[in-house]
């Protein structure tokens, strides 16, 4: 029971200690445990009254030790009033920690959050405010990864606008990749101690897979490039057909097709193409794998205004490749609003059959590029 009270509230301890003013804290006055010392009952008393005046007695002076001893007395027929320790009352979050068997957790954790609320410049209240929430990771950090949070959240909050990418802040101690790694984590503590979200950081360019399957809509000759959003958005060119698909081979894969350009869709992240005019102006074509995330994504790109017609996943196709099919590890369970009911109807068969995904690779290649080449010509037409 002790062990559970500390662990669950050892970081509110913790952020209190600090000093600063924290409406969390632990109230003054108020025990942070009251543990229930069960004594024996008259009938185990007369069973073996030895051990129930032993263990009464050990009891004794234990105020001096961890905590507060709660007595009471018990009338008993056979053996009279007898005083017995009742609860052991924790004073203090030390205190809890030592009966808990967590002494060294506490120190480290006090300690730990002690030097953030002081050596990171900021709003100290909004610091402390915070530090609950980051008990169990702080705590678990050996020294050397505690060092350098300090010094990253420090040297954060003395250069809000470097406009370094992550892996070049000269901090001296910390390697290229730490703040990539723990990044969750300063940006929360940062947050809460600058009242900036960003870390004043550059941000690396959002770059996009595009091959331009007409020559005449290469830039500069180029066929395959990966180039910023901002960059391809800046493109004079007007393409009849823009194809979204999810996987690179089959990007690289696709055959030379008058006024089309191929587009990788990057998962999840596919809203982006709303940023690219000639995308919005072409008649888009998606092909992603046909399984629950393949169709969240179609509906994501719809609901960003792209109004983009899928092939190769419907029930027919699904049908025609059931044999490859492969269980889906964990299904999509957003609700979808854009989808036509030939897509709700392939959506609900592939859960029908127990969440199955039939991967893009593994549709005839031959067949693919039909409808593909088909899929292209037809907004013209």
């Amino acid at each position: 029971m002790v062990r559970k009270r500390y662990d669950r509230h050892a970081g509110t301890w913790a952020a209190a200690t600090t000093g600063a003013s924290f409406a969390a804290a632990a109230t003054p006055g108020v025990p942070t445990a009251v543990v229930a010392l069960h004594p024996p009952t008259e009938r185990a008393a007369l069973a073996d009254q030895a051990a129930a005046i032993a263990w009464a007695r050990s009891w004794q002076g234990f105020d001096d030790v961890t905590g507060a001893v709660s007595w009471g007395e018990r009338r008993w027929a056979n053996l009279g009033t007898q005083r017995v320790p009742e609860r052991l009352v924790l004073a203090t979050p030390a205190d809890t920690a030592r009966v808990a068997g967590r002494t060294a957790h506490w120190s480290r954790l006090s300690t730990r959050f002690a030097r953030l609320a002081t050596e990171v410049p900021g709003n100290r209240a909004a610091l402390t405010a915070a530090l609950p929430g980051t008990a169990s990771e702080v705590a678990a950090w050996d020294d050397g990864d505690f060092e350098r949070l300090v010094l990253v959240l420090a040297w954060l909050a003395e250069h809000p606008d470097s406009g370094l990418y992550i892996r070049q802040l000269p901090i001296r101690g910390v390697d290229s990749k730490w703040v990539g790694t723990h990044r969750r984590l300063v940006q929360r503590l940062h947050l809460a101690a600058s009242g900036r979200a960003d870390l004043g950081l550059a941000i690396r360019p959002d770059l996009v897979r595009v091959r331009f399957l007409d020559p005449d809509l290469a830039p500069g000759g180029l066929g395959d490039v990966s180039a910023p959003v901002a960059d391809l958005a800046g493109l004079d060119i007007t393409p009849r057909t823009v194809l979204v698909v999810e996987n690179l081979e089959t990007i690289l894969a696709v055959p030379a097709l008058e006024g089309t350009v191929v587009v990788h869709g990057s998962g999840y992240a596919v809203e982006r193409l709303d940023r690219i005019p000639w995308v919005r102006g072409a008649g888009v074509v998606y092909w992603g794998d046909l399984d629950s995330h393949g169709f969240a994504i179609l509906n994501r790109l719809r609901a960003h205004g792209i109004a983009a017609r899928s092939v190769l996943m419907d029930t027919a196709t699904l049908e025609a490749y059931a044999d490859l099919c492969v269980p889906e590890p964990k299904p999509s369970t957003a609700t979808l609003e854009y989808l036509t009911t030939g897509e709700h109807d392939a959506l609900r068969l592939l859960a029908e059959r127990g969440n199955m995904r039939l991967e893009q690779e593994r549709i005839d290649w031959a067949h693919a590029v039909d409808v593909l080449t088909r899929a292209a010509i037809g907004p013209a037409g």
